[in-house]
């Protein structure tokens, strides 16, 4: 290894001495001369149609600058993923019609400190008429339940290719379908049918630093937006079509994370203090609260899974019907990306012919969720092994055996349509069942994923 600079060398972790040692600088630790703090006026209702804001008790407060309303914001529609083809944008900055989740930013009180803000906050007289709202998943895929977005659907419509999404209302349907092979077919030949439904419910990151943004007015026109973020090019892309300001003229830093793991991706909440720090010419700061976080962020999305496996006699899984439901909340977010990519991993690393998939997103009144850790990817994975234990249990095979003789192999193609030509995963078995101290037999160590 002497001829590599990295490959097989210890290295210290450059970030590790500023962590131990309290130098680290976060985004709470950022702060300017003159910074005014925001605090959020939040929905108490997860649906209802906005009546009246009253802000005139709250002006009077002394130290309030200023009130945020939807009619403050330029262009009121986050882009999120629709600035990259998936997704069309269907969430306000700042509601002026509708509240669609509990705890939704209604309007945001911009005043010299924090502690005035939330007195603010309080008195900020919101008038809503609350409306029935949709709470779960196979409800709100009812044609009787309340449509919650104005394409009346509760589902976001997916183009007819693998490559994305079109406008709801437009061409499309109502799930990401993946299909290859006659899975009828393969489910008639078959010895055993096994079904499988399995849940993963919405987790809430945790991270150690909470959502913490300042962003400052520069004297040349420019923006430079300091924010606990994992995508600064998404805070920037979103926050220059919201102000009409160039991409160019924004400076997004992140010095540290604070904790993400997923759930600092979406924009959430730069977009507002951008909004806020333009209208009154002045740095703005937002600190969210433990409860903020916990209550309001975005989560790790509820996911049900249901499988249905036809498998021969000999022990290969012939087919696959897979029915995927992806709890967005209130709002598209990375959702439909993240129903994508679950759709392509519903067949795990197992060579599975006929296939037919369906990813639903679907839309509550929930907080929006979004990504974490392997986004689309877990809870597939999750679903997928805990159906591979129970075919194998189901047919009276190890558990081993039963995915040997299920891995892919090199020159193989995926219910993607993709050439396998790196499949490792005989290899990786064979090395996990060492390390557990699993004596595997003689015709299952012989095998490999080259053919």
């Amino acid at each position: 290894m002497a001829q590599f600079s990295v490959l097989g060398k210890p290295l210290v972790n450059v970030q590790l001495y500023g962590h131990v040692t309290g130098t680290t600088q976060y985004i709470d630790d950022i702060s300017f001369p003159g910074m005014l703090w925001i605090k959020a006026v939040r929905s108490p209702v997860p649906r209802g149609v906005i009546k009246k804001i009253d802000t005139k008790d709250a002006e009077r407060l002394p130290g309030v600058v200023k009130i945020i309303t939807a009619k403050d914001v330029p262009n009121n529609l986050h882009v999120n993923m629709a600035v990259v083809g998936i997704g069309p944008p269907d969430e306000p900055v700042l509601p002026d019609k509708e509240v669609n989740y509990k705890g939704e930013v209604i309007c945001l009180v911009v005043a010299r400190d924090e502690e005035t803000a939330l007195k603010a906050t309080q008195l900020v007289n919101v008038e809503i008429e609350e409306l029935p709202p949709v709470l779960d998943m196979e409800e709100a895929l009812k044609p009787s339940s309340p449509k919650i977005k104005p394409w009346n659907s509760n589902t976001f419509t997916f183009g007819s290719g693998m490559d994305g999404a079109t406008t709801p209302g437009g061409q499309g349907r109502p799930y990401f379908l993946i299909k290859r092979g006659n899975v009828d077919e393969a489910f008639k030949k078959a010895r055993h049918i096994v079904e499988g439904s399995y849940l993963v419910p919405p987790i809430e990151h945790a991270p150690i630093e909470p959502h913490v943004c300042v962003v400052k007015p520069e004297a040349d026109g420019k923006l430079t937006i300091y924010t606990a973020t994992q995508a600064p090019y998404f805070v920037r892309d979103n926050v220059a079509t919201i102000l009409n300001m160039p991409p160019s003229k924004i400076r997004v830093v992140s010095p540290a994370v604070g904790g993400g793991f997923g759930g600092k991706v979406d924009p959430e909440f730069e977009m507002m203090v951008a909004v806020a720090a333009m209208t009154v010419k002045k740095p703005v700061k937002w600190r969210w609260t433990r409860e903020e976080e916990f209550t309001v962020s975005t989560t790790r999305p509820a996911v049900k899974i249901e499988i249905q496996d036809a498998i021969s006699g000999d022990g290969l899984i012939l087919g696959r019907k897979a029915r995927l439901l992806h709890d967005a909340g209130a709002y598209s977010r990375t959702s439909p990306y993240g129903v994508i990519k679950a759709c392509f991993n519903l067949s795990g690393p197992y060579h599975i012919p006929n296939v037919e998939y369906r990813g639903y997103c679907v839309f509550t009144n929930r907080q929006p969720s979004s990504a974490m850790r392997g986004y689309g990817v877990f809870e597939v994975s999750f679903a997928v092994e805990l159906q591979m234990e129970k075919n194998a249990k189901t047919i009276g095979m190890d558990p081993f055996e039963f995915r040997f003789k299920n891995a892919y192999r090199n020159n193989q193609i995926s219910a993607s349509g993709k050439l396998i030509d790196d499949a490792y995963i005989i290899e990786t078995m064979k090395e996990a069942a060492a390390l557990a101290g699993i004596n595997l037999p003689a015709h299952l160590l012989s095998m490999s994923s080259q053919g």
